[in-house]
């Protein structure tokens, strides 16, 4: 049921349509009992035979087939069903085609997507996956494309968005779902130029409060390399290609300056982390297994994340990947269960090139000149002619930035451009295995981003692979630009089976949380896998937790996904005790925190002081005292939290010729400060402050800038009050880049920006009693039930059934949809 778009509306639909007030009528509800016994059914090309989506009530469809293309046409049609709107947004960011639905001011981010597409030899990326990863992408968009037939066609509705903004979605083909890079998460460029430029201008003492190196590691700066080159905004085409689409006023002007958004590169660094865990029969309560994932992304609406089920003959796998993308990354498949976190491998580098004087497309490589390969596209722009855009490319990878005043040129080497890094999609290698060897298999064929991947099967084994494409830099270590001439070049990739692995340790447990965990042995010198790693915290409390419990549970292990104790605060609020304020305010703070258990609950009076002190006030100081300079503080925000908390905990003379007093007058001060900061965010009646009140839960729709007030609440989810923060293991991340100083900006700023929008607790062997949740919920219809029916259950830590046997799933099966082949 819902709007019907003829044929022809549909063909006319094309441009940006802003009316303010814009809106639907609200779409009927089927009762469920109705739809479970009424199916709906489709007449589609494609299938081999007929095929099955069952719909259970929490909206994880199960889909049920013939053969596997037929699934994954199914999973395909299903995520068009559910998801349109957002998977074509994809798609389009992706290619480079935004401004054929939204006009010229798209036109740059187009052309920076484009430079980052991968351009080699398409029989060879797909024999990267698999022998049948062409025919599963092949019917996972043929899929697609029967969707919007449908919708064409008036049998299905238009997403809203596409009414809203006035265009249409666009066919797919089957190299779209690997041509794609830019969506993936891999390292480290952004901290190479990070690091470069607060060298050029602060020295070492400021990198080393930035970020830092683990394992311990004194890097250098690559001979020949001259860190005055290196402008500001060399990675400015770089973010742009990686962010997301944006529709707000600001976002527009940019745009139209041709610059990024400022805070891209803090939102994407600030978003990457997870938990998984896998605990052994002997430590848990069934006898049986626990797997536990929760991976850490961008949270937003609709959620980055889709639950669904694939059953076909030889194949019965259930869990989450990204709508877009056929397959499950994360979940398992009645034999074995899965789940990942990022595993730091640095698998990109910015290359500094001379270039010759003249002739600024050509430049220095060895004893001569090599001219750069130049591309021309036409980019289709609604309202407007096609214009051509020029991309650049040397042997390394795109330029992404010039400067003919300094005769100097930047490109990018990256995995994303070697055959097999599609992110994600390399999962269809391993979500079918029947043990440990055939997982490790598939981890093979696993390009990128660098994985932690933990299993654990029914036969009681538990293990950790990494994985993932790892550069051999012979003669430098990649962390700083090198110059491209010649002298610093990959040579090939390290042996998968020379990354770290475990097996059955002795211990019974294995975690991961994006923190350093090379093996105390592992000679990581000689396999430079990467030295940036996120901050210890997360695994720490983890850790802790697994060692202390004999007997684990299914429960144990949900509540450690949401487990809010603050690490950080546990080493600088003891440091307080030794303070004498002569000021109430500060008195009153001390106390507050001294009484404090150390949870950010979203109730808690201290955590909300805590969060305002540790992520705003206390950093200024602690840096504002080491480095003297403003402009400094600036460079390297926000600091790195292990080493501003070890300069606390132990002074130094980067604190003064008095360290132990500058650090005392650093903690009053800024508490102080933090105090009267969050009176002017909760008021000034202490009793009723709570992290909860500033900490939410409100995801704004992309378009929503655009429309009016009744769609915007429509498509709008939250807020509701949430504990943890961005350190924490149940991880409800807010913006890492600078605070603003207005109060109102500020409240924005403490927002939910990242952590884990999907959890998954798989009971390994009784998979019906497995548990999932996917925040805000698993539709993209803002007139689903289920586009926001999770929201509050992932608020408050809970979960649902992740049903996996067909008679659970008849049971509680909400809508039942049939494709039949088309004559």
């Amino acid at each position: 049921m819902g709007r019907r778009l003829t044929r022809r509306r549909f063909l006319r639909a094309g441009g940006l349509a802003l009316a303010a007030g814009y809106a639907l009528g609200a779409r009927f509800s089927v009762p469920r009992a109705v739809a479970a016994a009424s199916p709906a059914t489709y007449a589609v090309p494609g299938l081999s035979a007929p095929g099955e989506i069952l719909v259970d009530r929490w909206g994880i469809p199960h889909l049920y087939a013939a053969s596997r293309p037929d699934v994954f046409f199914l999973q395909g049609f299903n995520a068009a069903r559910d998801r349109l709107w957002q998977i074509d947004l994809w798609r389009r960011r992706g290619l480079g085609r935004l401004s054929a639905a939204f006009g010229p001011s798209y036109l740059e981010q187009d052309r920076a997507a484009r430079l980052f597409l991968y351009r080699g030899d398409l029989a060879t990326e797909w024999r990267a996956y698999g022998e049948d990863a062409e025919a599963i992408a092949t019917a996972f968009t043929s899929g697609v494309n029967a969707c919007i037939d449908l919708v064409e066609r008036g049998e299905l509705p238009l997403p809203v968005e596409f009414e809203a903004l006035g265009y249409a979605p666009e066919r797919w083909a089957p190299e779209d779902v690997v041509r794609i890079r830019s969506h993936g998460l891999v390292d480290n460029v952004a901290s190479e130029v990070a690091r470069a430029l607060v060298l050029r201008d602060f020295g070492r003492e400021a990198e080393a409060l930035r970020r830092r190196l683990e394992p311990p590691w004194e890097f250098q700066v690559p001979d020949g390399l001259d860190l005055g080159v290196i402008p500001d905004g060399v990675l400015d085409v770089y973010d742009l290609a990686t962010q997301a689409v944006e529709f707000s006023a600001e976002a527009h002007a940019a745009r139209q300056a041709g610059a990024a958004a400022a805070t891209a590169r803090a939102r994407r660094l600030g978003a990457i982390g997870s938990n998984n865990w896998a605990i052994s029969p002997e430590r848990t309560v069934t006898g049986r297994p626990i797997l536990a994932n929760d991976p850490h992304r961008t949270q937003g609406v609709p959620s980055l994340r889709y639950l669904a089920h694939l059953v076909a003959p030889g194949l019965d796998v259930i869990g989450a990947g990204e709508p877009a993308l056929p397959g499950i990354s994360i979940g398992h498949n009645g034999s074995v269960a899965f789940g990942l976190t990022i595993f730091a491998i640095d698998q990109e580098d910015l290359y500094v090139y001379e270039t010759r004087p003249g002739s600024p497309q050509e430049y220095r490589y060895g004893d001569g000149w090599e001219a750069m390969r130049v591309v021309q596209e036409a980019v289709p722009v609604h309202g407007a002619p096609d214009e051509t855009v020029t991309l650049r490319f040397t042997r390394h990878g795109p330029v992404v930035a010039e400067d003919a005043e300094k005769g100097a040129a930047f490109a990018l080497r990256s995995v994303w451009f070697e055959p097999g890094t599609s992110a994600y999609f390399a999962s269809i290698a391993y979500m079918g295995a029947g043990n440990w060897d055939d997982f490790v298999s598939g981890l093979r064929r696993w390009g990128a981003p660098g994985e932690n991947q933990v299993y654990a099967d029914r036969s009681g084994h538990i293990g950790w692979k990494p994985c993932g494409l790892t550069p051999v830099r012979p003669n430098w270590d990649g962390l700083l630009p090198v110059p491209g001439d010649g002298r610093y070049e990959w040579d090939g990739f390290l042996d998968p089976d020379k990354l770290p692995v475990e097996f059955d340790p002795q211990r019974g447990w294995i975690a991961t949380a994006n923190a350093e965990n090379l093996p105390d042995d592992y000679p990581y010198r000689e396999r430079k896998i990467g030295f940036e790693w996120a901050t210890p915290f997360r695994l720490q409390r983890i850790v802790s937790v697994l060692k202390r419990k004999r007997r684990s549970s299914l429960g144990h292990s949900r509540r450690l996904q949401v487990d809010h104790r603050s690490i950080p605060a546990t080493r600088v609020v003891p440091l307080l005790a030794g303070l004498e304020p002569r000021v109430l305010r500060l008195a009153r703070a001390i106390a507050l925190l001294g009484d404090w258990d150390f949870d950010l609950a979203p109730d808690s009076a201290a955590a909300a002081l805590f969060e305002v002190w540790n992520s705003v006030e206390l950093p200024k100081a602690v840096l504002l005292a080491a480095l003297g300079s403003q402009d400094a503080v600036e460079a390297v925000w926000p600091g790195d939290p292990v080493v501003l908390g070890d300069l606390l905990e132990r002074p130094d003379e980067r604190l003064g010729a008095q360290p132990r007093e500058t650090r005392d007058r650093v903690l009053a001060e800024s508490l102080q400060r933090a105090a009267a900061r969050t009176e002017e965010l909760l008021g000034a009646d202490w009793s009723r402050w709570a992290w909860g009140r500033l900490h939410v839960a409100q995801f704004e729709h992309p378009i929503s800038p655009l429309v009016g007030p009744e769609l915007g609440r429509r498509l709008n989810v939250g807020p509701v009050p949430v504990g943890g923060g961005g350190e924490t293991v149940g991880d409800t991340g807010y913006s890492s880049g600078p605070p603003p100083d207005d109060a109102e900006g500020l409240r924005k700023w403490f927002r939910v920006a990242s952590g884990a929008s999907f959890r998954q607790l798989i009971d390994v062997g009784a998979w019906d009693r497995s548990e999932t949740i996917n925040n805000p919920g698993q539709s993209g219809d803002p007139d689903s039930p289920h586009y926001r029916d999770l929201l509050e259950l992932w608020a408050a830590g809970r979960t649902v059934p992740l049903l996996y046997s067909r008679r659970r799933i008849e049971r509680a099966a909400e809508r039942r949809i049939v494709l039949q082949p088309a004559p």
